[in-house]
């Protein structure tokens, strides 16, 4: 299965929970690339099974801007049968909490097969840790893999470790 993370972190909290995700991920057999959204190519969403978009809302609940290409790659990609899931870090304080995960979740509910959404207040806290499980939970299933099935195939560059400092 080919997997990837793609992400995009200003505080790190976002990153954070991405690397969360990708150690469960990993946990289940799945070694999925970690990409920032400068790093990742549009064109490899036509080779992944799974795609995780993990984004930091920017202004009143807008897309960053470094994510937007990577949400026309979905909305106007051939991704219908690409199993996906977003998530987010925010702050309950602004009127749109997570407005990015909103909006991915909107366009990829009818572009792909959207397994699951995750917004988390703030920085990732033990109890995030268990609905990150979830998430991952519900992405496999929609994937229709279990912890026992071995990886066929990785993408380049495949693991969570993306060199940050925590």
């Amino acid at each position: 299965m080919k997997a990837a993370i793609i992400l995009a972190s200003i505080t790190g909290n976002t990153r954070e929970a991405a690397e969360i995700i990708c150690g469960f991920l990993e946990e289940a057999g799945v070694e999925p690339a970690m990409y920032t959204a400068e790093e990742f190519s549009v064109e490899q969403l036509e080779d992944l099974d799974l795609a995780v978009v993990a984004t930091y809302t920017w202004g009143d609940g807008e897309i960053p801007n470094e994510m937007v290409p990577v949400f026309r790659a979905f909305e106007e990609g051939d991704t219908k049968g690409l199993v996906t899931g977003v998530t987010g870090t925010g702050d309950s304080f602004y009127p749109h909490f997570c407005g990015a995960v909103d909006r991915f979740r909107d366009m990829l509910y009818v572009q792909s097969l959207l397994a699951a959404t995750l917004k988390i207040e703030l920085s990732p806290q033990q109890k995030d840790r268990e609905r990150c499980r979830k998430f991952v939970q519900s992405l496999l299933e929609k994937s229709e893999v279990n912890q026992a099935q071995p990886v066929k195939e990785k993408l380049p560059g495949a693991g969570c470790d993306m060199g940050f400092q925590h």
